[in-house]
């Protein structure tokens, strides 16, 4: 970047980087829980229920947190939001400490996170939106899907390091420092312009948060983009609750594997971001974000589901993982282009309730057809059935021929919505 460029985004930097750093902390406190939960358990529902618990009060208030966004100031909101999380991860360490901690204790703990998770998003997202010159859309995009990336390529090798050495306690203290270094960044050297607000004065909050759902209604393309992803979050959270069962259980596998193939997510996206911040800009972004959804869909799952070693885990990851943020991107200029800054937080927190609601039944149903469906389904084969000698016959076995299934899901989906979506105009 130039030094203007530099010069006129020095506060979406600052704010970036110490946010960034702040959600590597988060992300290792939550990797380091679902490995410790998953071996006193053995359930893939009980660690699924971490990530249902945190975003169902997500999904089920997010409506209402964007009409509250856009009448609160953003900077105050995301400080009061971010302390009350990281409130919540001290009384996991102090409950740790009495060795106390039950998986109900972080199911709670989960549901206030993503309580408070529902009003800092929106803010964020209109931070990051006031804060960036139009022209720098996609490059900052890129930047945060960058930060992203590194966090997951970062997240194992370093939890799974500290955990050996200090403990699951020493995790949670680093997540606890990055926080600090985060909130204080944004107190005293970050300042967040005030959007003029449009609405009548007296507008209650039902009211705003119904004309985030009325501008949706009003503009097809993005409502329709939306019901898309909401499908697609339905299948990668079935994905989510299965990954680790599988790779933590089969013969190849082990909390290794598992960080493995996560560094490799990490990496994947991590490229995939470099090279959306260089590409130019497309002649239909409607294009790139069925055809980039296409390609994951129709690569990782079958990889993970016939797969036996780690390396084949491994590139399925980067097949699938590569593109997202070439997806992403795209959305993020259409979003951030079309719907007013004005508009924003309740828009997004509409979109929000609309996209992100299949995320909890996703992680729900995952851990309920590994435990209850594939697992026993494959325990109860022949050992010379068809699917035993694809799929193999140890625990783990059924989260493999879940993939094989969610695979097909995937491609299906992408394929109607794609002609449903490219009808539009970008």
């Amino acid at each position: 970047m130039k030094f203007q460029d530099l010069k006129e985004l020095k506060q979406f930097f600052i704010l970036w980087l110490t946010q960034s750093f702040s959600a590597l902390g988060s992300t290792m406190t939550g990797f380091a829980l679902i490995i410790v939960l998953y071996k006193n358990s053995g359930s893939a529902l009980t660690t699924a229920m971490l990530s249902v618990c945190s975003y169902a009060p997500y999904v089920l208030m997010s409506i209402f947190a964007g009409a509250l966004s856009d009448r609160w100031n953003k900077k105050v909101t995301m400080l009061v939001c971010d302390s009350f999380a990281a409130l919540c991860t001290f009384v996991t360490l102090i409950l740790l400490k009495a060795d106390s901690l039950e998986p109900w204790h972080l199911y709670i703990l989960n549901a206030l996170n993503g309580l408070m998770n529902t009003v800092q998003q929106p803010a964020s997202e209109v931070a990051a939106t006031l804060l960036t010159p139009e022209k720098y859309y996609q490059k900052t995009s890129g930047m945060r899907s960058f930060s992203n990336s590194l966090t997951t390529i970062l997240t194992p090798a370093i939890a799974t390091a500290v955990m050996s050495f200090w403990g699951v306690e020493a995790v949670i203290a680093i997540d606890l420092t990055t926080f600090a270094a985060a909130f204080f960044a944004l107190l005293l050297f970050i300042r967040i312009p005030e959007v003029p607000r449009k609405e009548e004065v007296g507008e209650s909050v039902l009211a705003s948060a119904k004309s985030g759902l009325i501008w949706l209604k009003v503009h097809r393309k993005i409502l329709l983009l939306i019901i898309f992803l909401a499908a697609i979050n339905l299948i990668a959270s079935i994905y989510d609750a299965a990954l680790p069962a599988m790779l933590l259980s089969r013969k190849n596998g082990g909390e290794t594997a598992l960080g493995a193939v996560n560094t490799c997510v990490g990496l994947a996206s991590l490229a995939g971001s470099v090279i959306v911040t260089f590409l130019p800009e497309p002649k239909s972004r409607l294009k790139v974000i069925c055809n980039t959804l296409l390609i994951s869909m129709s690569t990782e799952n079958f990889l993970l589901a016939f797969g036996k070693t780690p390396l084949v885990w491994c590139i399925g990851a980067v097949l699938g993982w590569l593109v997202i943020p070439i997806m992403n991107a795209n959305m993020d200029v259409i979003f951030r282009s079309e719907i007013p800054a004005e508009m924003q937080g309740r828009v997004f927190s509409a979109r929000n309730t609309l996209q992100f609601f299949t995320i909890p039944v996703g992680f729900f149903l995952g851990g309920i057809l590994v435990d209850k469906v594939f697992e026993p389904l494959m325990a109860g084969l022949s050992a010379d059935s068809l699917a035993v000698t694809v799929f193999g016959s140890e625990k783990g076995s059924g989260a493999a021929l879940l993939f094989f299934v969610i695979g097909f899901a995937g491609v299906a989906v992408c394929l109607i919505f794609r002609r449903l979506i490219l009808r539009l105009k970008d």
